[in-house]
Parts: C-alpha cells; sequence; structure tokens
C-alpha cells in the first residue's frame, strides 16, 4: 500500500446552524443528498467506504471504473455518491441500490447508475493533506478533477465531479434556494484554513426548514413511563384515507408530562383507530396502517396507544422518504386553528 494511511477513516462532519455564515475566510458548496463515501485509490485498486466504515463497491460496480479513470493511483477523496433522476436526486433509488443479491446490484447499476461528487482531498502522492488547509486541498482536488456539478446533473449514466464552490454569501444563499427543487439539502461551510479532522463537528450545514401540519393518530410513553416519548403523525390522502407519516419525539421532561395529560383523553382502540382512518378494517395494508411498521424503527415496534384523530401539530421535516419522514420531525407547535381533514399529503409531496 503506498497510501499514507488506510482505512476506515471517520469523515469530517458538521454542525447544523440556521443561517450562512457570514464574514471573511468562509468557503460554501451546495450539501448534497447521498451517500457520504471516502474513496482510497491504491495502486489499481478502488475501494470505496461508507460514513460508518463499510464497504460500498460491491453496491456500486459502476462507479469503480469510473473512479479509477478520473482519480490518480495514489489519493483519498471524501465526497457523495449521488443518483440522479429527471426531477432532481432520488434518494429513494439510491438506497435500492443496497442489495444483497449481487444479480440485482448489477442489474440496478445498469438501470440507475450512480454518480460520486468529490469536494476534499486528504492525501495525494503518498503525502497525508489532511493538516493541510482547506483551500490547499480544494485547488489540489480542482486540478485533478476540473469539471464541476451543475443544475445539469449525470441522468443514466455515471460521472464523476467537482462539487461547486464560492466564497460568496450571496451565491451561496441562492444555491440555497435555486438547488432544491434538485432535492439538495442546502449548503456547507468551510474555513479557508481549516484542517481535515475526522469525526469532529469541524464544518457547518444549512438545511432545509420544511414544515408541515399533521394529525397525532398515537402516541408511545417515554422510558420512565410518566409521560409521551414520541407523538405518531399521519396525513389524508385524496381519497380521505389516513396514512401514518412518521413521528416525533426528543420532549423535555415538563412536555412530556404535559402532552400525555392532553392525549390521554382521546385514547381508544385498534378498530375505532382504523375505521376513523379507513372508513373499514377490509384489505388494510399494515405497512399503511396508524403505528404499522415504520423505517425509524428498524422493526424493534414498540407498543403504542392509539387516538382519536382530532390533534393536529406542526412540525419540521428534513425530507419525505417514499411517504414517510425519513427521520423524526422536530415538534414545532399545536395547530388548534387547524382542521385535521386539512393535513394532507399535498402539503409535503412538492419539492422546492
Amino acid at each position: 500500500m503506498t497510501l499514507p494511511f488506510a482505512p476506515p477513516v471517520a469523515p469530517m462532519l458538521a454542525k447544523l446552524e440556521h443561517e450562512i455564515p457570514l464574514g471573511e475566510g468562509w468557503r460554501f458548496e451546495p450539501k448534497w443528498d447521498g451517500f457520504r463515501a471516502l474513496v482510497f485509490r491504491d495502486g489499481e485498486g478502488v475501494h470505496i467506504q461508507s460514513r460508518d466504515g463499510r464497504g460500498l463497491e460491491r453496491f456500486f460496480p459502476e462507479l469503480v471504473p469510473a473512479l479509477a479513470e478520473a482519480f490518480p493511483p495514489d489519493c483519498v477523496v471524501d465526497g457523495e455518491i449521488i443518483l440522479a433522476g429527471p426531477e432532481g436526486l432520488e434518494f429513494d433509488q439510491l438506497q435500492l441500490r443496497l442489495h444483497p443479491a449481487e444479480s440485482r446490484i448489477r442489474k440496478l447499476a445498469a438501470q440507475i447508475p450512480a454518480s460520486y461528487v468529490a469536494f476534499d482531498l486528504l492525501a495525494q502522492d503518498g503525502v497525508d493533506l489532511r493538516a493541510e488547509p482547506f483551500d490547499d486541498r480544494r485547488a489540489r482536488l480542482g486540478s485533478m478533477l476540473g469539471t464541476e456539478a451543475t443544475e445539469h446533473l449525470p441522468v443514466g449514466e455515471t460521472a464523476v465531479l467537482l462539487t461547486p464552490r464560492t466564497d460568496d454569501p450571496e451565491v451561496a444563499a441562492a444555491w440555497f434556494d435555486s438547488f432544491e427543487r434538485l432535492g439538495l439539502d442546502g449548503v456547507v461551510a468551510k474555513r479557508a484554513d481549516q484542517r481535515y479532522v475526522p469525526g469532529k463537528r469541524e464544518m457547518v450545514k444549512v438545511k432545509h426548514r420544511r414544515t408541515a401540519d399533521c394529525v397525532v393518530i398515537g402516541y408511545r410513553l417515554s422510558k420512565t413511563g410518566d409521560g409521551v416519548g414520541s407523538l405518531l403523525l399521519g396525513v389524508y390522502d385524496d381519497a380521505g384515507r389516513l396514512h401514518f407519516i412518521g413521528h416525533t419525539s426528543a420532549f423535555r421532561a415538563a412536555e412530556r408530562r404535559e402532552i400525555l395529560e392532553r392525549v390521554r383523553p382521546l385514547e381508544t382502540t385498534m378498530e375505532a383507530a382504523l375505521e376513523a382512518a379507513l372508513g373499514t378494517l377490509e384489505g388494510v395494508d399494515p405497512a399503511r396502517m396508524a403505528g404499522g411498521p415504520s423505517r425509524w424503527s428498524r422493526g424493534h415496534e414498540a407498543a403504542f396507544v392509539p387516538l382519536e384523530p382530532v390533534l393536529v401539530v406542526e412540525v419540521t421535516y428534513d425530507h419525505l422518504q417514499g411517504e414517510r419522514f425519513r427521520h423524526a420531525a422536530g415538534f414545532v407547535r399545536w395547530r388548534t386553528d387547524k382542521a385535521p381533514r386539512d393535513c394532507t399529503f399535498e402539503q409535503v409531496q412538492r419539492r422546492g
């Protein structure tokens, strides 16, 4: 091995802020919505490492020759694996690539090929660059690649691109707005003299704050049992059926007890909840039932208490993945002025 360090290497992370930072010395990049990946190009070999240290080249075989051609034979690059569709980045399609069957992966690689967007250079020609200023690392990376990603993302093909960069916060603000329709997360800010510190939140990220009004369809008790641990959320479709969309949690102790007092008078049976949600128990898809299996539970579904669908809350969320919030939504406020039937999929299905 000719590289100055071996995988796995924890990627440098970003802390969340609500505003784009101002002042001298900041550099800004779009925040991509994909799989964080470090590429180790060692001789003729290519190793793609995930954020948590796993190898990804098995799941993205089309990237291996593309990365081998784009990068010199002795470097380590930090970036993001993305998958672009006609309307922008497709995270759901990207997740399909994490399949156990090699035949399925090969088929998907041909049908929905992924690309790689590079944004930092950690090593080159046997030299560890992590202690060098970011501006120097970026200059080296730019000389290596040259082709910046644009609004015309590669659809149906594999490309290796350089992320755009600016030192103008007004340009960064324009990216924040204009790139949202393409499915990008927001903006990342880095200091010009910043070292690369593995595993530390040394960068700044500013993400889009999306809100939605949702019906409270159930709750789970906190671990202590004296308050609400999480609220289950639902929205209505065009046919008037209520669907589970996610949950909100992370309440303070006093809030957990207060919410429990608010929801307890609305407790109901599962049969009554399903009747209210769907009008019938016949032909119900369990995956779409309120409190049914969810992505965030990872198969360990805790008991929940169904509620009459009368309370409405406003929440913040980052992404809609399929018909569910990808992560836990943030509680904003109770919406006593909003009718439950006005909480529809329409408010969360628009991008940008």
